[in-house]
């Protein structure tokens, strides 16, 4: 958020953007702010209590104490400039509660399915996902039922039509989980006293609870807050269906190479998974190839139908978990043993989120390079870091890697190497196709090795799933 900032400054002082775009940043900069740092301070509370060393305990006050003073006098001098400062400081607030209260719950719920650190991540990207969702939202209400003037949150510019269908997609279905919860609780206790142990008809009933209710959300309600919050001329359905049609045979052909690739991938992929001993992480290098063909060509090509592709991606992804987890009929178990046949040991059994940070991975550095993007290479890095540079790092390491990085770890300085070479490879690749951009000058090649090393380095650092932030490093790195 930070480095995205620094960018739309250098943006404004060009007048590439509008005043409203850079406030709006900059609020929701110090919304991750304020949700990091409150979680971190509980944290930091809640590891005095485990500390038994006293000269430990000591230096974790102290430590905690300087880093609460710089962090609360940040958020005070921020809160304190500009208009509505009360209710700026209580914007971040809220977010810092939300986020608290989200990651418990998460680690609660999840316990074996994310570390720490991921949990902070996922947290704190629904919060400010769903606080930008909820701001919007109060701003569209106010500026019909008083002036827009009254609303400190008040954006100043135009909201792009697919970031409003996506946002719109993944937030409604995951507010969708909290009503079906409720729905199929409610179902198993009304078929127990009616089907007296009938376990089919049971099946059937919660399966037709389910898709009629998905189809109740996707048709009606989520079209409808699009419809409210950005004004559509036509149903936002209707309209992806007529921006696809804009660019027919290129869209439409991108779809088609997009069916080919994951089927024979899939196909290939699932008989090795059954009838070979190769690692399951090694396997799951090979999805991150067939990322590259799949978003390669379409962030060259088209990038704004890769942006709203991403969204329907994910969306399915959601769903298909939805059912595996719930086993809705009479598609849950088929879903649970293929996805079974890709787990490793950082999946579970009640969670299996590899494919969605391989997903977002990729989706986020796109996602947050539309509108104004000086640096061409920011939309590539989760594909160039993900794509190329973990699946090399990981195939040259196991294969050739002798010298590891620490006695426990299973990384390699020979497969860190390899994937620290392989991205500056790829992007001498990418280059000539973006020169047009002026990239081709001695610092920004100093400041590319620099990104791609430090990202590199972090990859053979962590043993957290780093498919989610690695390209979010790479991305910020680029910004810089």
């Amino acid at each position: 958020m930070l480095s995205k900032l620094i960018q739309q400054s250098r943006a404004f002082s060009l007048n590439q953007v509008h005043p409203g775009e850079l406030n709006y940043l900059a609020l929701q900069y110090w919304a991750a702010f304020g949700s990091c740092f409150t979680v971190l301070m509980v944290l930091c509370l809640l590891t005095l209590d485990n500390t038994r060393s006293r000269s430990c305990q000591a230096w974790n006050v102290k430590f905690g104490l300087v880093c609460f003073v710089i962090g609360a006098a940040l958020l005070f001098l921020y809160s304190t400039t500009g208009l509505h400062a009360i209710w700026k400081l209580l914007w971040v607030f809220f977010h810092g509660f939300a986020a608290v209260k989200l990651v418990q719950h998460l680690l609660n719920t999840f316990p074996s399915c994310v570390s720490f650190g991921e949990a902070l991540l996922v947290t704190v990207g629904l919060v400010l996902y769903f606080g930008d969702m909820l701001a919007y939202t109060i701003e569209k209400l106010y500026g019909y039922m008083t002036s827009s003037e009254l609303v400190f949150m008040q954006y100043g510019f135009r909201r792009s039509e697919i970031g409003i269908i996506i946002q719109g997609l993944l937030l409604g279905l995951l507010l969708y989980l909290v009503v079906l919860k409720y729905l199929l609780c409610g179902w198993d206790g009304f078929s127990r006293s009616t089907y007296s142990g009938a376990r089919i008809c049971s099946e059937k009933g919660k399966s037709l609870i389910f898709f009629a209710s998905l189809g109740f959300l996707i048709v009606v309600i989520i079209p409808s807050w699009m419809q409210f919050v950005q004004d559509f001329d036509i149903h936002p359905l209707l309209w992806v269906v007529r921006f696809v049609f804009m660019e027919p045979v290129k869209r439409l052909s991108l779809c088609l190479y997009w069916v080919c690739v994951i089927y024979l991938s899939v196909l290939r992929f699932y008989n090795i998974s059954k009838n070979s001993k190769i690692e399951r992480i090694l396997l799951r290098k090979y999805y991150h190839l067939m990322a590259v063909l799949m978003f390669l060509p379409a962030v060259i090509l088209q990038p704004k139908f890769l942006d709203l592709a991403f969204g329907a991606a994910l969306a399915v992804f959601l769903t298909l978990e939805i059912i595996r987890v719930w086993r809705i009929w009479p598609l849950g178990q088929l879903v649970h043993e293929f996805m079974n046949a890709f787990t490793d040991h950082r999946d579970s059994d009640l969670l299996i989120v590899s494919h969605f940070s391989l997903l977002l991975g990729c989706a986020l550095p796109i996602w947050m390079s539309s509108g104004y993007n000086d640096r061409p290479l920011a939309p590539f890095a989760g594909i160039l870091s993900l794509g190329i540079g973990d699946t090399m790092a990981s195939m040259v390491g196991h294969k050739y890697g002798v010298l590891r990085w620490s006695k426990t770890g299973k990384k390699t300085i020979e497969g860190t190497a390899a994937g620290i070479t392989s991205v500056l490879a790829a992007c001498s690749v990418l280059l000539p196709h973006l020169a047009s951009t002026g990239y081709f000058l001695t610092e920004h090649w100093i400041s590319l090795l620099l990104a791609v090393t430090v990202s590199g380095l972090l990859e053979a650092y962590t043993a957290q799933l780093d498919n989610a932030f690695i390209p979010l490093v790479f991305y910020s790195l680029l910004c810089l």
